[in-house]
């Protein structure tokens, strides 16, 4: 459920409350001074958070700004693929 700003008329801190979107009113009573409280208009808190499912889609976001560039060949080379002496392996296919 999204959380909607309100504001007092008499300038009283602002009010947030949850609504459904469908369901969201025009202004709400100030819990200060009783008055009408109107909606403010604000972008929506996309993002906000620190779960692991942020902090994964900001690595990837980071990434793909600016990949890693490599300026040389790996320390070791290509593991040697390991051979089998099965014979059934034999009717497998091969890369």
């Amino acid at each position: 459920m999204p959380t909607y700003s309100f504001r007092c008329a008499r300038r009283c801190a602002p009010v947030e409350q949850r609504f459904t979107m469908a369901d969201v009113p025009g202004e709400v009573p100030c819990p200060e001074c009783g008055g009408a409280a109107a909606r403010l208009i604000s972008s929506p808190a996309l993002g906000l958070g620190n779960s692991a499912a942020m902090k994964a889609h900001d690595a990837s976001r980071a990434t793909a700004d600016t990949p890693t560039v490599v300026s040389s060949l790996p320390p070791s080379g290509r593991s040697a693929t390991r051979t089998t002496s099965n014979p059934l392996h034999r009717r497998l296919p091969r890369p």
